[in-house]
């Protein structure tokens, strides 16, 4: 005789969208066909991924693929030892 138990079922794929973001299929900004290259002259883009506080940040936020976060955060840190991009945000009250 088998028992069903109702507290250990699992619950299918369609049973868990609560959310509308569950369905969004990720990708990555920098892997489409006409995406930007990353470059660390690009001071407008390499900012959409520093926080305000300075923190390169990461991938799983972004959505960026590992190999292009690499070079994301090379172009950065090469950006800010070059003074293109300062290492943070300066508020002045």
């Amino acid at each position: 005789m088998k028992k069903n138990n109702k507290k250990f079922k699992s619950r299918g794929r369609d049973e868990n969208k609560n959310s509308p973001f569950e369905d969004r299929r990720k990708f990555c900004p920098f892997s489409q066909k006409n995406s930007p290259k990353i470059d660390y002259k690009d001071i407008k883009l390499l900012s959409r991924y520093v926080s305000e506080k300075g923190k390169i940040t990461p991938s799983r936020i972004t959505n960026v693929s590992r190999s292009k976060q690499l070079e994301l955060s090379k172009a950065i840190k090469r950006s800010r030892f070059l003074s293109l991009m300062s290492f943070t945000t300066k508020s002045f009250y």
